[in-house]
């Protein structure tokens, strides 16, 4: 052993690197072909020797791995994680895959009887009837939601019950538990059964192993809010407050703006006041400006509506700007990428809120405008001033045509149309709304010149401004020209497929030109629109009763009753489509009706009147014609016809006393004459004669006028003239109950023209809201 043992010279004691090229012999590797142990131990499995009792000692007298040293064999601990086992020591193959110990065993099969199995299917089962629940609430589906969280509830409950048995209290899920409870309280909530819905969440609020469920409070008190009980509101609201760390700060704000809200619900508007002051001042947002606003509108604060007006104006938007949706490049990429997001989820909810803060800054503006300053004029000129040094600078030319709309309501037409021609030379898009305007109002005020000039210059200003279109095609309509007018609501129409103003009217324009095919398929597209519109009920009602289809019309009249049940006009011609179809238990019925929502109608008094003579109820005829006298009283035809009433019923001293009073009224009447005569004659008083005398005068001049005229006529030439008459001189009556009369005519049909409508249907309302 010391042969491998190299001491260092004393000569070579400065020599640092000596002894580096010596090295261990049975490190050599050159040799190992040569070396008949190591080839025999290669040849054998796992490195063992030959049959033999001598072994290899290594060059420092360790063992060598796996060799047998005195009878004894040493472990092959090295390479046994490669799948080196003793057994390979005692002849088996090489397996280090463990292939050959076969296939392996097959799963354990799940008992589905074990009661862990239960509570794991029937808990994924309350899982899947919650999100249902929830599934169904957000489709609209309230009642099925319901009935998914009720069966929700029920199975938690088993699950409760099996899961106490089977294993401890501390395992129970409690997530799920107060997931199925919360749920079930929101949909009793969304259906309105405010009572079970509070119970629930008082099971969830006072159970303390749900962590931070006070706050479900603020739904306790959103629901007494849906109540009406004001004061529970706000202690709910105000406990959920106490509830909530100062960390949630925008929980915080919304709580506090619902306390406001309810504040001025209850008309408490300094407490209102205090919390929307303390939200503008914490976290200003639109909302709690405008109602810190209304506020103080309430109280009538003038310097404070100010303040607070500039205070909603300058709340940030926290949008983009529309320049960021401008490509500044051709660059195709840069393009795309503009295209894609320029009407994505984000940039609608942008405008969206965009909206909702001009919606806010234009009430707030109009509510406070009249009262902050000695007039409404000056308190706008303000609210104007205010808005262009702001971010919302476009509003203030709404709020100038708000001012002139005002105008309008007071009635100050000149003051309107001078602030709406203030517009002539402003951007295209506000000079078209004002010139839509002021074509609107000369349109109202008949200047159909005015009208069409200031229409021209709204398409002109933008010809995409389908309301510009429709107020045209109204001044073309006005002038007989109802080809063109139709054309202009086309057009409108094509811009604005929305704009039901020019549908009625096209609709119309072809009712005129007696295309009443096309005319029935606008008014029925409108009303696929606009379902309870009595107009549109009304015009397709009338076109069928020009196409001769009065089963039709009568069906759309009934719709139009249904929608407007006192229309007396549609119940008279309801009557009288009736009684052409000699249904006169019908008609009577809705003349009747027709009578009862509006007693001043001559021609259904007329036909009332008539009816009942030729029942022969004459008495109740004559309440009937003595209204007619009422609202004629210039008209002798209803005294006689009350006369005669009289007489056919067999009253003779009130007939005649009727027939005197007339001819006190109406001295020249020659039925009235006849009728005294006839009268006398048969009770035999001695006025007989005084009336036929100047019975026998009158009809003496009548005969001499008419020969006059008849000599007029032959000497020149001219057509046969029609013959006049006078209030004292109805020669055109004939009494009705005299031997001599035919029965009389019913009441003169009168459609329903759409004259009847005439400020409704042309007018297009281009107000702003």
């Amino acid at each position: 052993m010391m042969q491998n043992v190299h001491l260092a010279p004393e000569t070579d004691e400065d020599d640092l690197y000596s002894g580096y090229n010596d090295y261990n012999p049975a490190y050599d590797t050159e040799d190992l072909e040569n070396d008949t142990v190591f080839q025999q131990a290669i040849r054998t499995s796992h490195g063992r020797r030959p049959p033999s009792k001598t072994s290899l000692a290594s060059s420092m007298g360790r063992p060598v791995t796996g060799a047998i040293q005195d009878g004894v064999t040493r472990p092959m601990t090295a390479v046994r994680a490669a799948g080196f086992t003793k057994a390979a020591l005692r002849g088996s193959a090489f397996d280090p895959l463990g292939q050959s110990r076969g296939p392996a065993p097959p799963l354990e099969v799940k008992n589905k009887d074990s009661p862990e199995e239960k509570i794991r299917q029937l808990e994924k089962k309350v899982n899947e009837l919650v999100e249902e629940s929830c599934i169904a609430n957000s489709c609209g589906d309230l009642k099925l939601a319901l009935e998914k969280a009720k069966d929700a509830g029920r199975k938690e409950r088993v699950l409760v019950r099996q899961r106490e048995q089977v294993t401890t209290p501390e395992n129970i899920n409690l997530d799920l538990t107060y997931s199925v409870l919360f749920n079930l309280a929101s949909q009793y909530s969304a259906n309105e059964m405010y009572a079970e819905a509070l119970n629930t969440y008082q099971v969830i609020v006072k159970n303390k192993m749900f962590i931070n469920a006070g706050r479900l409070k603020v739904n306790m008190g959103n629901i007494y809010l849906k109540q009406r009980n004001y004061s529970k509101a706000i202690k709910f609201y105000r406990m959920a407050l106490d509830q909530i760390p100062s960390v949630h700060k925008e929980m915080r704000i919304k709580i506090m703006q619902n306390i406001g809200v309810t504040f001025i619900k209850t008309g408490q508007y300094s407490d209102a006041i205090n919390s929307f002051e303390h939200i503008m001042s914490t976290a200003p947002n639109l909302k709690a400006g405008f109602n810190l606003i209304l506020s103080y509108f309430a109280v009538g604060d003038r310097e404070k509506m100010k303040k607070a007006f500039q205070k909603l104006i300058t709340v940030p938007l926290e949008i983009d700007e529309d320049d960021k949706y401008i490509s500044p490049s051709d660059d195709p990429h840069t393009n795309l990428v503009i295209e894609a997001i320029k009407n994505d989820h984000l940039r609608q909810m942008e405008r969206e809120r965009k909206a909702m803060a001009e919606k806010y800054i234009m009430t707030a503006a109009k509510l406070i405008a009249p009262v902050i300053e000695t007039s409404f004029a000056v308190g706008y000129d303000w609210c104007v001033e205010v808005v262009k040094a702001s971010q919302y600078v476009e509003l203030a030319n709404d709020l100038e045509i708000n001012k002139a709309i005002t105008y309008l309501r007071q009635k100050d037409f000149n003051q309107a149309v001078e602030t709406l021609k203030m517009f002539e030379k402003k951007d295209s898009r506000v000079k078209s709304a004002a010139a839509t305007n002021l074509s609107f109002l000369y349109y109202l005020e008949n200047e159909f010149a005015q009208a069409s000039s200031y229409a021209d210059l709204a398409v002109n200003s933008d010809r995409y401004n389908p309301s510009a279109l429709t107020n045209k095609g109204n001044t073309v309509f006005a002038n007989g020209d109802y080809e063109k007018a139709a054309e202009f609501y086309k057009e409108a129409l094509r811009n604005d497929s929305s704009c039901t103003e020019a549908l009625y009217n096209i609709g119309l324009t072809y009712k005129k030109l007696n295309r009443l095919d096309e005319a029935l398929d606008c008014f029925l597209k409108l009303h696929a629109i606009l379902r309870n519109s009595a107009q549109v009920l009304c015009q397709i009602a009338s076109v069928y009763e020009l196409m001769e289809d009065p089963n039709q019309a009568i069906e759309w009249l009934m719709q139009l009753i249904s929608v407007v049940p006192t229309d007396s006009r549609a119940l008279s011609k309801l009557g009288e489509l009736y009684d052409s179809e000699g249904d006169k238990s019908q008609a009577f019925q809705y003349y009747y009706e027709s009578y009862r929502y509006f007693p001043s109608n001559i021609g259904v008094i007329e036909w009332l009147g008539a009816y009942y003579i030729d029942t022969q109820f004459c008495e109740k005829a004559i309440q009937y014609f003595e209204r007619a006298a009422l609202i004629q009283p210039t008209q002798v035809k209803w005294q006689l016809m009350v006369a005669s009433c009289f007489r056919r019923s067999g009253n003779y001293q009130k007939a005649l006393d009727t027939y005197k009073d007339i001819h006190r009224k109406f001295p020249e009447n020659v039925e009235c004459l006849r009728f005294l005569v006839r009268l006398c004659t048969d009770i035999g008083l001695k006025e007989v004669q005084e009336y036929a005398t100047k019975l026998k005068r009158l009809e003496k001049m009548k005969e001499i006028k008419e020969q006059r005229i008849k000599s007029g006529r032959d000497s020149s030439g001219g057509p046969r003239g029609r013959r006049e008459g006078s209030a004292g001189s109805d020669a055109s009556y004939v009494d009705p109950l005299g031997p001599q009369v035919e029965r009389p005519k019913t009441a003169a049909k009168k459609r329903i023209e759409e004259d009847d409508f005439a400020d409704e249907e042309l007018g297009d309302d281009l107000l702003p809201e």
